[in-house]
């Protein structure tokens, strides 16, 4: 009995912080969001700066995300499939920006390419901006969103093990054909999983982002961005109706997230009866 009642407890417990700190923040935006009706709500979303804010958004993403996905799986083939030297300290340097500030991130990249850097003379004389402009947006967020697919590749690659590259090879297939044929088909739900994640986090990225981009409006100012800009300008409508897009995002990433855990599960639970 007594069992039954802190198991209740802690069920409810669970719900209300649940409740207060996710569910609610999520209804009041949607709810500033259309506080004005549906007409203010599109007039705030399709404004010539936040429709370019939006665009900006979606490059950077379409850019960032599909190199992560090609580091992500270089890296995780490589720790989780050969023995090398240095082999340990790659695997420690994936999690350099969970432990850096995305503030931090910036403020290096700055450092690196900015007009007081080494290079960055130069690089004004080539015609190239790297700050303040989009190839540094997309820089900052490749750093702190590239350990996400490689964190959900590396466990289940080391867990499946050599055997069946082994096999292949052992057959006569060439490199490509084994990572093609074997090796990526045995991820492909753990890569979705962490693709889906590189985007959610690409996408509403705002720390390292809002030190390299110069919160130029309607030039580099990305969702996230103009979101605050919005905010202080105390145009609370317009503010809301765009963080509505990135909580559609968000729901949308949970969902997908629980479709690809259970199908990952399902994968996970069939390499352990192999």
């Amino acid at each position: 009995m007594e069992r039954k009642r802190v198991r209740v407890g802690l069920i409810l417990l669970s719900l209300a912080f649940l409740g207060l700190f996710l569910v609610l923040p999520v209804v009041a935006v949607f709810v500033e969001a259309f506080r004005g009706g549906l007409p203010a709500f599109w007039e705030a979303i399709f404004e010539p700066d936040a429709a370019a804010a939006i665009r900006l958004t979606l490059l950077v993403a379409a850019i960032s995300v599909p190199c992560n996905l090609v580091f992500g799986l270089a890296a995780s083939w490589a720790i989780a499939k050969f023995d090398f030297k240095g082999k340990s300290l790659l695997n420690t340097l994936i999690d350099l920006p969970f432990s850096v500030s995305p503030v931090i991130a910036g403020l290096i990249y700055i450092l690196m390419f900015g007009s007081q850097s080494l290079i960055g003379p130069w690089l004004k004389s080539e015609g190239v901006q790297i700050i303040f402009a989009v190839p540094g947006i997309v820089l900052a967020t490749i750093f702190v969103t590239f350990p996400f697919v490689a964190r959900e590749l590396i466990p289940l690659m080391e867990e499946q093990g050599r055997g069946d590259e082994e096999a292949a090879l052992s057959l006569g297939a060439s490199g490509w054909q084994v990572f093609f044929r074997v090796t990526l088909p045995n991820v492909k739900w753990a890569l979705l999983y962490g693709v889906l994640l590189c985007n959610a986090r690409a996408m509403g990225e705002f720390g390292a982002v809002s030190v390299v981009s110069g919160h130029i409006r309607g030039l580099t100012n990305t969702m996230p961005l103009h979101v605050e800009i919005l905010y202080n300008e105390y145009n609370f409508a317009a503010a809301f109706a765009v963080a509505s897009l990135l909580a559609l995002l968000a729901l949308f990433t949970l969902v997908v997230k629980s479709v690809l855990e259970w199908r990952y599960a399902d994968e996970i639970a069939a390499t352990r009866r192999h």
